[in-house]
């Protein structure tokens, strides 16, 4: 059995490094494998590099200027084409193919073309919109019937709105394919059943995480940012603040809680601290992993407004070093949660937030041992396991389901 992974980057942020987890799985089950990407990679040998920075942001200026989206890049998709049919797989796995790298008329022909089978990741809801990977925030359910005149339109292109053309030409190019839908989240896997894409058979796979590196883990964080011993820590992490990510949310939280609170946010940038009040502890980026868990460790509750979510691995990561999360009712952000290791408040509910922030902080209702117990369940290589199990399924049955 061969399988190959395409992936917009290789190793390099959350996508990639999934990607490469089942890669190094694969790889020590002895089963012949690629991950096919575009221009970042860690390094990672197995992988097969199809463009450079410089294709990708040409290939993101034509969509701009055109409004296609997704079906530019010519030549890296050739080069896929032309570097599948050297390897010869049995399975082609798909994560993020919309990094201006792809260009789905062309490919989706070819695996037409070959009867290739197909298991795709959906890490976002792009594949069944016609421009957009999410649509919550803008309140949109045009993605049930057919996309057009979209309301997000000048993120993707800045004269025409292509979004309904783009959605047929989705729905056409993924109908009657050898095609097995993963899902990380339940709440993804019902919006794919209420799309084009109900035909298809969907299954729920959770993103998992390296336990060996988040666990509780004693380091000088209060002391390298001169915290008081007594001072209650509300962490968040992201990499790409903005409002979708709940960066306004952390504002008001600055202006509201006492001062026995202190707000950290790690994962900001210059843009982002000229919008944070001088309460707030910034941190631009960690040395490691490591240090990442330290924080997390010392952290008395982690907090994720998120508005647009599928599967947060942040969660994850807060809950294996013993700190207990309080997120959004919104996309699978609360499914990792549960009344052992974390809270859930209404989207947008800043004032209940708050509220559980202190209940959390003052009464303790989730103890370490209780989160710890909860993040066993979060083991990558156990959660990756399930697509080696899937890939043996398919390629000895011809199709998921069959």
């Amino acid at each position: 059995m061969k399988i190959v992974q395409i992936n917009t980057t290789c190793g390099i942020g959350s996508t990639g490094k999934i990607s490469v987890d089942i890669s190094r799985l694969l790889t020590g089950k002895g089963i012949e494998n690629y991950v096919i990407y575009s221009s970042r990679s860690d390094g990672y040998g197995m992988g097969i590099s199809c463009c450079g920075d410089g294709y990708q942001k040409l290939q993101a200026l034509k969509s701009r200027i055109r409004g296609n989206y997704g079906f530019n890049s010519v030549r890296a998709t050739k080069k896929i084409i032309a570097a599948l049919d050297k390897i010869g797989p049995d399975i082609v796995h798909l994560h993020n193919i919309h990094g201006h790298d792809c260009n789905l008329e062309l490919l989706f022909t070819y695996f037409r073309e070959k009867k290739t089978k197909l298991v795709w990741t959906f890490h976002d809801c792009w594949a069944f919109t016609g421009y957009c990977p999410h649509f919550t925030m803008v309140r949109c359910d045009k993605w049930q019937t057919r996309c057009a005149g979209c309301p997000q339109k000048q993120e993707y292109s800045w004269f025409v709105d292509r979004s309904g053309s783009l959605f047929d030409k989705k729905k056409a190019l993924l109908q009657g394919l050898d095609l097995t839908i993963v899902t990380p989240s339940r709440w993804l896997a019902e919006l794919v059943e209420r799309s084009f894409l109900k035909e298809h058979l969907v299954k729920i796979i959770h993103n998992g995480i390296d336990l060996a590196v988040f666990k509780p883990t004693v380091g000088k964080f209060r002391e390298k940012y001169a915290i008081e011993p007594d001072k209650k820590i509300v962490l968040g992490v992201a990499f790409g603040w903005d409002a979708g990510k709940g960066l306004d949310v952390f504002v008001r939280l600055a202006d509201t809680l006492p001062e026995s609170y202190q707000i950290v946010l790690v994962g900001t940038t210059e843009k982002v601290e000229a919008q944070l009040p001088q309460n707030v502890i910034s941190i631009r980026h960690t040395q490691d992993q490591q240090e990442l868990a330290e924080i997390y460790t010392e952290a008395d509750v982690f907090v994720n407004p998120t508005r647009e979510e599928n599967y947060p691995t942040v969660n994850m990561e807060a809950v294996a070093c013993g700190t207990p999360v309080l997120t959004f009712r919104t996309g699978g952000s609360p499914e990792m949660l549960d009344e052992t290791c974390g809270s859930v408040v209404a989207c947008d509910d800043i004032a209940a937030m708050e509220r559980e922030i202190t209940r959390i902080c003052d009464c303790q209702p989730f103890s370490k041992e209780q989160c710890l117990e909860k993040a066993k369940g979060f083991d990558k290589t156990e959660r990756f396991k399930e697509y080696l199990e899937l890939y043996e399924r398919i390629n000895a049955s011809g199709a998921e389901g069959n």
